[in-house]
């Protein structure tokens, strides 16, 4: 179990990051292209990955329906969205809007999967870990909800669309190859969006900066790439409710970061955030399955 929740940590250290490099990468590409991008680095990797292992991409149109799906609903679909969204509110904001995916999650799991009922438990551990988010963010973020009113939705969404993915992930793909699954998955992404990339974007004839191309090869390969097969394993592992805490450690680890990295004093809305989201965590943890 401590391996599982080290996997845990090690995936929201790589999430907690993406939002910055999202920003840097949006500055000189598209917000399609940059998504685009990021699925076809992400692809190669993973069927690379699939070869090495011995494995192979299943042949069954029942596979590729699920692939479609989750390569819609879980990555094409709000890797744009946020992307979009970042270009006119700012991450803490987006943190907090993302703050609705374990909720989602925790709704449609109890709808569709048995054995992760919605009960008190639940409940408790998300209204702490939401409350941690709130300390973290404070009045600046919530004074943030005035600003523009689609970036808002499309970021709101996008954490909808996470926790349906999520969800559909435990109840479609227990059974299948982790590894088959993500490169059918980041594949099926990646052709959701090269037709509308090609005619709303036209990414071949952008010239992104050189920091462009770092933030979209990071993207690609950690938070994306990596972080897929990390996301199907640990789906199968923990459950959709325990996993959709992560949602709530990644911008206490942004903040984290940027007390780490950029010289930032430390702040006691950190470390009780921080506390709050330990605890929401181990309360979701302990619940008897």
């Amino acid at each position: 179990m401590r391996k599982h929740y080290a996997l845990l940590f090690l995936l929201a250290t790589m999430w907690s990051g993406s939002f910055a490099f999202i920003k840097i990468g949006v500055q000189s590409v598209g917000p399609l292209t940059l998504t685009w991008a990021r699925l076809a680095i992400a692809a190669v990797i993973l069927y690379i990955w699939l070869k090495i292992k011995n494995g192979r991409l299943p042949s069954d149109l029942q596979s590729w329906g699920v692939f479609a799906f989750i390569g819609l609903v879980g990555n094409a679909l709000p890797f744009s969205l946020i992307s979009w969204g970042e270009t006119r509110i700012d991450s803490g904001l987006t943190a907090i809007l993302m703050g609705v995916m374990p909720v989602t999650t925790a709704l449609l799991a109890h709808a569709f999967i048995k054995d992760e009922p919605f009960n008190g438990r639940t409940g408790l551990a998300l209204a702490i870990g939401f409350c941690g988010l709130m300390i973290l963010l404070g009045a600046d973020a919530l004074a943030g909800l005035t600003g523009p009113l689609l970036a808002q939705i499309a970021v709101l969404f996008s954490a909808v669309c996470y926790g349906a993915s999520a969800t559909f992930t435990r109840y479609f793909t227990t059974q299948r190859s982790g590894a088959a699954t993500a490169s059918g998955t980041m594949i099926a992404a990646f052709a959701w969006m090269t037709p509308i990339t090609l005619i709303v974007e036209q990414p071949l004839s952008q010239s992104p900066t050189l920091a462009g191309l770092l933030a979209i090869a990071y993207l690609g390969i950690f938070p994306t790439g990596l972080a897929m097969l990390i996301f199907f394993y640990l789906i199968a592992q923990l459950g959709v409710n325990r996993f959709a805490q992560v949602n709530y450690i990644v911008p206490v680890l942004g903040a984290l970061w940027g007390m780490v990295f950029l010289g930032e004093p430390f702040s006691w809305k950190l470390a009780i955030a921080l506390g709050l989201v330990l605890l929401s965590i181990n309360i979701v943890r302990s619940r008897p399955t």
